[in-house]
Formats: structure tokens, sequence, C-alpha cells
């Protein structure tokens, strides 16, 4: 009997330390346990429950992939039949969190969010930002590290998606653009119709919501004055903005040719504000007001 029980304990392990420390009650169920042994094994100190129907083996300090593997248990099936990995585990680490798998941007809180196929039928659970879609395919899931996530390019998509929306899990306008730069930088692919790096166009469409919402005349975008291709104008009123975003500002040669800019457009006749990501994100009602000023003096 005790030979048994240590099979089946050494069992556990493995499986455990595929998942990150992690086994589902169904797991240990086809391991042949039963309701008590399990219970036992609780009371002992081996098993420590981290969600209903999930436990870690051995303690409670999970890494992150440790609790991102414990929630797609608690939400998913985790399955012993074959299959496409979404339709193994039932659900995949999505949004925010998968984008802090996949490197793109740091932990920001003790919350995991997963997307399963589908709209109803999942429970509510701590710990869980559960994101239902009828639009989730095979493909769109893949694993990192062995943790069942979506791909960059629907991570990417995801996060628009709930930016836009104002819907959990989402992240602020200057996250996602550091999330789209950093798939840039380390290659990962973003879909069809991706052309690099989008931080421009982001910001630029940022800044036109800013001006939506705090009522500002609509400027023109991207119009070319004399040599300079200009971020926004308003002609009647002669002023122009221009937004900075780190990547196509930096360095001593840019903050140069930025000046140079400014100065011979001021020659022509035209004000020039520049506003980099960090107000626009963040003091969205400070840069208004500045505008509404400037405009109203014009």
């Amino acid at each position: 009997m005790g030979r048994k029980v240590a099979t089946r304990d050494s069992r556990i392990a493995e499986i455990a330390k595929k998942q990150y420390g992690v086994v589902s009650l169904d797991q240990l169920r086809r391991l042949g346990l039963s309701s008590k042994a399990v219970r036992s094994r609780v009371d002992a100190g081996r098993l420590h429950r981290v969600h209903r129907g999930v436990y870690a083996v051995g303690h409670l300090a999970l890494s992150f992939e440790g609790r991102c593997m414990a929630a797609v248990l608690a939400v998913g099936r985790g399955s012993a039949r074959p299959g496409s990995i979404l339709d193994h585990w039932g659900a995949a680490v999505s949004h925010r969190s998968a984008a802090v798998l996949w490197e793109l941007l740091p932990i920001a809180d003790d919350s995991v969010d997963l997307v399963v196929a589908g709209v109803g039928g999942r429970a509510r659970r701590d710990g869980i930002r559960l994101h239902r879609s009828r639009t989730l395919v095979v493909g769109d899931v893949t694993l990192r590290q062995a943790v069942p996530v979506t791909t960059p390019a629907r991570t990417i998509a995801d996060l628009r998606l709930a930016l836009t929306a104002g819907r959990a899990g989402s992240v602020s306008a200057r996250e996602l653009r550091k999330a789209v730069r950093q798939a840039d930088v380390l290659g990962l692919p973003l879909g069809v119709g991706h052309r690099g790096d989008r931080t421009r166009s982001d910001l630029e469409q940022e800044f036109l919501r800013l001006c939506r919402r705090h009522r500002l005349p609509r400027p023109e975008v991207n119009v070319p004055i004399g040599p300079y291709l200009v971020d926004f104008i308003w002609k009647d009123r002669k002023l122009i903005v221009e937004t900075d975003s780190y990547l196509y500002h930096r360095g001593k040669l840019a903050f140069q040719e930025d000046r140079e800019r400014d100065l011979d457009l001021r020659r022509r006749g035209y004000d020039v504000i520049r506003l980099s990501e960090r107000q626009i994100d963040d003091e969205s009602a400070r840069v208004a007001e500045t505008l509404v000023a400037v405009l109203s003096a014009s």
C-alpha cells in the first residue's frame, strides 16, 4: 500500500513539474486518487488549494507561469484527449497576461486574463479575469513555455479591442504602443496588415480622441507645409501640433532636427506645440486646456 501511495505521489510530482507546480482535480482522479485521498494530502500539506479543483503541489509559492497554469486548469479542462491546444486545454492565457508571457509588458497585478470560446457557461473565479469570445479559433492559441496562450497577433488584437471598448483586461494607450514596439523588436508575428512599428499612427489616433473628448475643432492630419509633413494643423489658426514618440524622436540628431524644423515653421507664420506620449496619455486635460487657450487667442 505504501509503495502504491509513493508511486502516485511521484506521478503527481511529474505532472506538477510540467505545469509549474500545479495539478487539477481531474488529473488527480485520472491517477486513481479518490476524494478522500485528495483531502488527506491537503490535510497533510502536500496539496494546497489555489482555485476550486486546482492544487499547488508542495507549496503555494507559484511563479507567474504557475498562476497562469492554475487559472487555465480552473477554467479549462486539461483534457487527456488529443487535439488542438485550445481543444486540449479549453482556455488560454490572453490580454495583458498573454502580453506578460510574451515579454511585451511587465506584470501589473495578481489577476490572470483567460479567454474561452463562446459567450457563457463558466462562473467567475477570484484572481481570474475571464474573457468570452465568439471569434476565438484554434489558430489563435499556441504554447509559450508550455503554457496555452493567445498568439502575439491575437494578443495585440485583444488589447486593442479592450482599450477601445474600455473593457476589463485592457491596457493604457501608452502600454499598447510599448507592447507593439516590443513585439517588433522581438520579431514576433503580428498578422497580415501589420506594417511594422505602429507607434506613430497609434499616437496620432490617441491625440484625435483627445480632441473629440474635449470638443476641440478637428485638425487636419499629416499635412505638407513646405518641405515638412506636420502631424496636426489648424490652418485658419496657424497652429501646428507635433506628437513625439520615443521611437521617432530619440537621439541628439533628431532633437536638433526637430528644433530646426520648428524654427522654420515659425518663420512661415505657424505656432508649434510639441507633445510627448506621456502628456497625451496622462495629462490630456492639461493639454486640452492649453490648446483651447492658444486656439482662442489665434
